[in-house]
């Protein structure tokens, strides 16, 4: 494990794009459906037994994140976020953190300013262009190839 990664405490991620294939699946009644992959269920169900705290910080609401988060055992989530960054302030603030205990896997524009000041960022290899150019690490999967599930191997090595 890289020095600075002895420091994290929390993990944030984001869905769309990040834990899913990006693809927002929509019939006349709402959203329908999402895809995750399973491989990235193990390597997050490992960080809470390593005391690493792990978060969801979303835009959108989905009764099927909070289904797929309690599999995942992710620690909190909160969805329909119009600000990321006032989130996560409040976040680090309510456990006693700082920036340099975060973590942050995100791919799109609503995660930059939330990503800028975290200890390490990272992202899918399909994420947009300005998320890439400040991220630490940039996972050689795609979204809906595990890049979660590879990234947190990488941390954990």
């Amino acid at each position: 494990m890289k020095e600075e990664m002895k420091n994290i405490k929390l993990l944030v991620l984001d869905v769309d794009g990040t834990l899913t294939d990006g693809k927002i699946y929509m019939g006349n009644n709402g959203e329908v459906m999402k895809v995750f992959n399973c491989h990235d269920t193990l390597p997050l169900r490992k960080l809470p037994t390593l005391g690493v705290m792990t978060v969801i910080i979303t835009s959108r609401t989905s009764k099927i994140v909070e289904n797929r988060a309690k599999e995942m055992h992710i620690s909190y989530v909160y969805q329909n976020v119009v600000n990321k960054k006032e989130k996560l302030d409040e976040i680090i603030k309510d456990n006693h953190l700082t920036y340099q205990n975060v973590a942050y896997i995100g791919d799109d524009e609503n995660d930059y300013v939330a990503m800028l000041n975290c200890n390490f960022k990272a992202c899918p290899n399909d994420a947009i262009d300005k998320i890439k150019s400040i991220c630490d690490y940039i996972s050689p999967k795609k979204c809906y190839e595990s890049a979660v599930g590879e990234i947190i191997e990488k941390i954990l090595k």
